[in-house]
C-alpha cells in the first residue's frame, strides 16, 4: 500500500509528502516552513530513524509504524498554538477507534478497543502508551507562526524500557497498516482542526478531550524540573494546563511535566 489522504482531507485542500524512510517528519516539516512552505501539508513515513518526543527523548519508528507531521502556518500566538495538541489527540483517538472497529468487524468475536487521552500528549490503550504527539512552532515571515504537530503511533512494534510501558496495535490484535491509519487520521484531523478553528473553538475541544481523558478524578503526580506536585487530576483549564487539587485545598495549574496516575503516582514521585 501507499500513503494517501482521506477524502475529507483532500476536499479540505491538504497536501501530502510521503517518504519510504526519513530521519524526522517534524524536522522535515520545520525545514520546509523555513523555506517558505505555508501548508497545510502532511509529511508521513512508515520508518523514522531520528525522531524525537517530548524532552528530546528519541522516538524511533521501525518500518511498519506510523510517523507523520502536519504543518500549518497561522496568525496565532504560541499559547494558542499549544492548545492544538488537544485537537490532535482527539483526531488520533477518533482515527484509532475507526480502524479498530473495522478490524474487529473483520475478526469474529473480537471487541473494539477503547483508547484514552493522557495529558498532555499521549494516547493510551489500557494503561500502556500507544501513541505520542509533539507540537513545535517557529515564527516565520509576516508575523505568522509555523505550527508542526508530529504524531507517532506504534502500529506493528512498541519500544521497550520507556517511562510509560508501551504497546502496539499489533500486540492488541488490531491488524491494520500504517497507511490505513494515516488515511483515517488525515480525515479526523480535518474534522477536529475545523472545530479548533485557530483556537476559537478550544472550549469545545476541551470538553470533548475531558470526556476521553485518562485519570480524570484520580490521584496524580507530576514531576517537572526536579519538583513534584501530587493530588487529584481535577480538569484542564482554558489554556490546556492540568489542574491538580492538592490535599491542602489548592488548585495548582501544571503546564508541563511527566504524569503518573494511581499507584504509579507514588512511584513516579519517588
Amino acid at each position: 500500500m501507499t500513503f494517501s489522504l482521506g477524502p475529507r482531507a483532500m476536499s479540505a485542500g491538504y497536501r501530502l509528502a510521503a517518504f519510504d524512510q526519513i530521519g524526522s517528519t517534524n524536522a522535515e516539516a520545520l525545514g520546509r516552513a523555513r523555506d517558505g512552505e505555508q501548508g497545510p501539508i502532511w509529511f508521513v513515513t512508515s520508518e523514522q530513524t531520528a525522531g524525537r518526543g517530548r524532552r528530546h527523548r528519541p522516538w524511533i519508528a521501525p518500518r511498519g509504524n506510523l510517523a507523520c507531521s502536519i504543518l500549518e502556518v497561522m496568525e496565532i500566538t504560541p499559547s494558542v498554538a499549544a492548545t492544538l495538541g488537544f485537537a490532535a489527540g482527539l483526531a488520533l483517538e477518533a482515527a484509532l477507534r475507526e480502524v479498530s472497529l473495522e478490524a474487529s468487524l473483520r475478526s469474529v468475536g473480537s471487541d473494539q478497543m477503547k483508547f484514552a487521552l493522557k495529558w498532555p500528549n499521549d494516547v493510551l490503550a489500557g494503561q500502556k502508551k500507544l501513541a505520542g504527539i509533539l507540537l513545535e512552532a517557529e515564527a516565520v515571515a509576516d508575523n505568522r507562526l509555523a505550527v508542526v504537530v508530529g504524531i507517532g503511533t506504534n502500529v506493528v512494534a512498541a519500544p521497550e524500557a520507556t517511562p510509560t510501558p508501551a504497546i502496539s496495535l499489533k500486540a492488541l490484535g488490531i491488524d491494520i497498516s500504517a497507511e490505513q491509519l494515516f488515511a483515517a487520521l488525515s480525515d479526523t484531523w480535518a474534522e477536529f482542526r475545523g472545530i479548533w478553528d485557530d483556537g476559537r473553538g478550544f472550549a469545545d475541544i476541551r470538553e470533548k478531550w475531558l470526556q476521553r481523558a485518562a485519570g480524570l478524578g484520580r490521584p496524580v503526580s507530576i514531576g517537572s524540573g526536579g519538583a513534584t506536585v501530587s493530588g487529584t487530576f481535577d480538569t484542564i483549564d482554558e489554556s490546556g494546563c492540568m489542574i491538580v487539587g492538592t490535599s491542602d485545598g489548592r488548585r495548582v495549574p501544571i503546564s508541563a511535566g511527566d504524569v503518573y496516575f494511581g499507584a504509579a503516582a507514588s512511584a513516579g514521585a519517588a
